[in-house]
């Protein structure tokens, strides 16, 4: 159906008598797609003692993860710019936990208002107890987004009105 056409790309060959071992990467292009996958693979031979034919006694392949990459965007531009938002109305909230959640586990912060780093959930939600009581609100001035697989940036400037 994908019709794929195969390409070794690095090839580790090892031989003792009557066996050998060939590693590497393969690279296969579907030809009905044009999409190319990238897999790690091992073959084992031996030589048949029958015919004296080479023969895959082992062949293993998996495809390499760091290769695995959507070719759809899970998110667009206008949806990266409204997260802005979600964490300016976090911020309305007064509430520094819920600003807080806005977070990963391990993000780290480089706040506004302060020369210390912010590296925990913990020092992330004590830095908004404070700059929560200010009542701040920020417009975007300047964005430029970026969008990969499983993540995207939205770094410019913006500007804080406060209370």
């Amino acid at each position: 159906q994908n019709k794929p056409q195969g390409k070794i790309v690095e090839s580790f060959v090892t031989m003792g008598s009557n066996w050998a071992q060939d590693s590497g990467i393969y690279e296969f292009t579907m030809n009905s797609t044009g999409q190319t996958v990238k897999a790690r693979y091992t073959f084992f031979y031996i030589r048949d003692s029958d015919t004296g034919e080479w023969k895959i006694l082992h062949h293993h392949s998996s495809q390499m993860p760091e290769e695995i990459v959507s070719t759809e965007k899970t998110i667009d531009e206008t949806q990266v710019r409204k997260l802005f938002h979600l964490w300016n109305d976090a911020l309305a909230t007064g509430d520094a936990k819920v600003v807080a959640s806005r977070y990963t586990a391990d993000a780290v912060l480089l706040p506004t208002v302060s020369d210390e780093p912010r590296d925990t959930t913990k020092k992330i939600q004590a830095y908004f107890t404070d700059f929560c009581k200010l009542e701040p609100q920020g417009e975007i001035l300047e964005s430029h987004v970026q969008i990969g697989s499983n993540w995207c940036k939205d770094s410019g400037i913006y500007e804080f009105t406060m209370g």
